[in-house]
């Protein structure tokens, strides 16, 4: 996303100072991929455009407190997922779900191959999914979290998130087949 970070830099300096000019030109570099990150963990279109622009204000805001130790996008990214995480509470569409520890050895780790599969079709599947596998899904296969990140993002412990992104490909893996027999059954 920031191909050009020396601009992004210069821009983040000059947004520090209040340059009006510059928080409209970050915001216009950053407000689709924002928005889409929102969308992804969200699903309402209305609250995401919500979460979205209250993002870019904090990160306005609290710009002070970026050290530059990520990109700028990695940084109001996380804003962005926090927000969103905290809309999910506040409509109770997301229960923290405490998954029992597993150990190293008991876990396998599912293997979806892609190949053939529509995009589409896969993103419907996973947004099909109950909410927990749904989110820890989004946060490791599209917005490309480890699971260390999760664990901190969702406040889990490594080993309740990989129980989690476990189960959830696993329960992923057996939507996406099942859908495809169907499919094939009726000559899609």
């Amino acid at each position: 996303m920031e191909t050009n970070q020396p601009h992004i830099t210069k821009l983040v300096e000059r947004c520090k100072s209040s340059d009006k000019t510059a928080q409209l030109q970050l915001y216009k570099a950053y407000y689709k991929a924002m928005f889409n990150t929102a969308f992804r963990i969200l699903k309402d279109e209305f609250e995401a455009e919500d979460i979205m622009q209250e993002a870019f204000l904090t990160a306005f805001t609290k710009l002070h407190t970026f050290k530059g130790e990520v990109t700028f996008g990695a940084w109001l990214k996380r804003i962005v997922i926090n927000k969103s995480l905290t809309q999910l509470k506040k409509n109770n569409r997301y229960e923290e779900v405490k998954m029992e520890v597993v150990t190293n050895d008991e876990l396998k780790e599912e293997v979806i191959n892609y190949k053939g599969l529509n995009p589409k079709d896969v993103l419907t599947t996973l947004n099909s999914l109950k909410e927990n596998y749904r989110l820890v899904l989004t946060l490791n296969l599209i917005e490309g979290f480890d699971y260390e990140e999760i664990a901190q993002i969702l406040n889990y412990t490594n080993e309740n998130v990989r129980t989690t992104v476990s189960r959830a490909k696993k329960k992923l893996k057996q939507v996406l087949l099942a859908n495809n027999i169907k499919a094939q059954a009726y000559g899609r």
